[in-house]
């Protein structure tokens, strides 16, 4: 009997801890696909946020490290600088790169570091409890925005893709959604162009994944997709913020 799809070997057998309806199962998918599709199984190196994230070196089959919260660019650029023939990738959630991490990947993009980046937003904190993140929307209730967070409080909430395309060292920038199956594969297309960029000596090259939380945001997993769709797709707007391989 012909086989037609399996399991990619880039993935371990280890169960996922993450809730149901969690869109991180999928992402650690596309960039395990990736990986194996690039022929880099025996040249390649992960780094691991804080956050729900922070047990992807028991899921993704390749040398892993654990970097300190929002530290992942950092050891990812002493990885790469020591080892320069090899593919370094960071997977970081929003509170891992857009609040404690903020100065840890402008600095990376300054420098024009030649990483992969793949950035999970959620818009909210997942692994603490449900906390209002630096990407919650104007009006979204979590436990510490409970009437919705207001943005004469707290601001705005973060652009990253926007913020780093303006880095004149910013290789790639890509917002992808994992809400339907179309943008399922348009993601798959954004991680393979990333890794693609790096192991062509450019950097840096982000992806910005949105996902959904069903668990903290309070939906089912159809609800919460539906949700991304409405809520979250509006103000972060899908497409290529940068990609200075197509100038």
């Amino acid at each position: 009997m012909a086989v037609v799809f399996e399991k990619t070997k880039m993935l371990t057998d280890t169960v996922f801890h993450y809730c149901p309806g969690c869109n991180h199962g999928i992402a650690h998918r596309l960039v395990a696909e990736t990986i194996e599709e690039l022929g880099l199984e025996d040249n390649v190196i992960g780094v691991a946020p804080v956050g729900c994230a922070v047990f992807a070196y028991d899921y993704f089959n390749c040398d892993m490290y654990e970097a300190a919260h929002g530290r992942a660019p950092a050891v990812a650029t002493g990885i790469k600088r020591v080892h320069p023939e090899t593919c370094v990738f960071t997977y970081q959630g929003d509170g891992d790169l857009a609040s404690i991490g903020t100065n840890e990947i402008v600095h990376a993009a300054h420098r024009g570091e030649k990483l992969t980046v793949i950035f999970i937003n959620n818009a909210i904190y997942g692994m603490t409890g449900g906390q209002m993140a630096p990407t919650t929307l104007i009006g979204q209730k979590t436990t510490t925005s409970p009437y919705g967070r207001s943005e004469e409080w707290s601001g705005a909430p973060i652009k990253v893709c926007e913020m780093l395309s303006q880095i004149p060292d910013c290789y790639y920038a890509e917002r992808v959604a994992l809400n339907n199956t179309a943008n399922i594969m348009k993601a798959k297309k954004a991680i393979k162009k990333a890794f693609q960029y790096q192991m062509d000596g450019h950097g840096l090259n982000i992806v910005e994944i949105l996902s959904t939380c069903p668990t903290n945001w309070g939906f089912s997993p159809v609800e919460a997709l539906k949700w991304l769709e409405e809520n979250m797709i509006p103000y972060y707007p899908l497409g290529v913020y940068k990609d200075k391989g197509a100038e």
